[in-house]
């Protein structure tokens, strides 16, 4: 019985190896075209202390330059984000941060409140793989999938990509094991430009009223940073389309109101914050390139500055030393982008529809 035993234990281990080798092997590795599926892991490799965590989707990840919030303010950030990340999502990767740390103020964008339910499997994937196992990646999993999903799929990704073994490219062996960073504290760098274009007129809302399930993820944000002295901020990022309805922002300055938490409609102060959408844009107006999301952060910082009491991280040695590391990476992938575009009119190893 005892040999039995050790047998199957055996069995068991070198079966699950097996899966772990080969899910490292077949999964997504993200690294170039759709590049945003690698950012929820590269949170946990992050060495610096950060007293503002953003948690939203791409119009936190797009437009907001952590490295420049460091550098005219000393605020040290970082921006948890991914497209499409729907509420319940940002919840628990609040939730599962703050088993490593405390921030003082978590910014929230509110864009995402339009979605009730799951919408993809794809973007469940590029949010949900890169989390760390914990209670709040299982609760993030059970909330997210759609009923042709499953958890044992997330537990061992192979059983999904196996399928993948026809596409597999050189950048599958190199990053099987290790990843090359795509943002810089969750801000997505983009240094192209393209102007905004004329956007349809908004539909009409059938309901004007958000789904029950996103508030109550709100609700439970809320009073997760309330048991935790947080500060909660909500905000509708600067960007005009997708269309943030009327109907919406006063729902949400009621919630505000009604939670003593600030909310801040940005759409409203773009010419405060000084964007010119013919040229801090990438995309037609959709999201902010570098030279806009540095003009946003550099706005927004000002705000926080003013209003919490934030450490200026550009005064403590240990996390200067940090940050120079990440503006010199800044700054590489600036210079590269910048060179790309002159070369061939375009950025290499984004904008492709291709996820690798």
């Amino acid at each position: 019985m005892r040999k039995r035993i050790t047998a199957l234990i055996t069995v068991s281990v070198i079966v699950c190896m097996a899966l772990a080798l080969l899910t490292c092997l077949f999964i997504p590795k993200y690294m170039r075209g759709i590049v945003e599926g690698a950012l929820t892991a590269e949170y946990y490799d992050d060495k610096a202390p950060h007293e503002v965590i953003f948690i939203g989707d791409c119009e936190l990840y797009e437009n907001v330059s952590t490295v420049e919030l460091y550098r005219k303010y000393g605020i040290s950030s970082y921006i948890r984000g991914n497209s499409q990340q729907l509420v319940w999502q940002s919840y628990y990767l609040l939730e599962d941060a703050l088993r490593y740390e405390t921030p003082k103020v978590v910014v929230f964008n509110v864009l995402a409140l339009e979605y009730n339910e799951p919408k993809s499997e794809t973007y469940n994937r590029m949010t949900l793989d890169g989390m760390r196992w914990s209670p709040s990646k299982i609760n993030a999993i059970k909330a997210s999938m759609l009923p042709d999903e499953n958890m044992v799929e997330y537990v061992f990704p192979f059983l999904r990509f196996h399928s993948r073994w026809q596409e597999l490219k050189a950048t599958d062996f190199k990053y099987m094991f290790r990843r090359d960073p795509v943002s810089i504290n969750g801000y997505y760098l983009r240094a192209d430009v393209r102007p905004m274009e004329t956007f349809p007129d908004p539909k009409s809302l059938t309901d004007p009223e958000f789904g029950s399930n996103a508030m109550n993820y709100l609700q439970k944000m809320t009073d997760l940073c309330k048991s935790k002295g947080i500060d909660l901020i909500l905000v509708k990022a600067p960007i005009t389309y997708p269309y943030w309805y009327p109907e919406w922002d006063a729902q949400v300055t009621s919630f505000a109101s009604e939670n003593g938490l600030t909310y801040i409609n940005y759409i409203d102060k773009m010419d405060e914050i000084g964007l010119d959408m013919t040229h801090d844009t990438y995309d037609g107006g959709q999201h902010l390139n570098v030279y806009g999301a540095e003009k946003f952060a550099d706005y927004f910082g000002s705000y926080l500055s003013e209003n919490y009491d934030l450490t200026d991280y550009r005064t403590v040695p240990e996390v200067a030393a940090i940050w120079a590391e990440k503006e010199d990476l800044y700054n590489r992938i600036l210079e590269q982008q910048l060179a790309e575009l002159e070369q061939y009119g375009e950025l290499m190893n984004f904008g492709k529809n291709a996820i690798e």
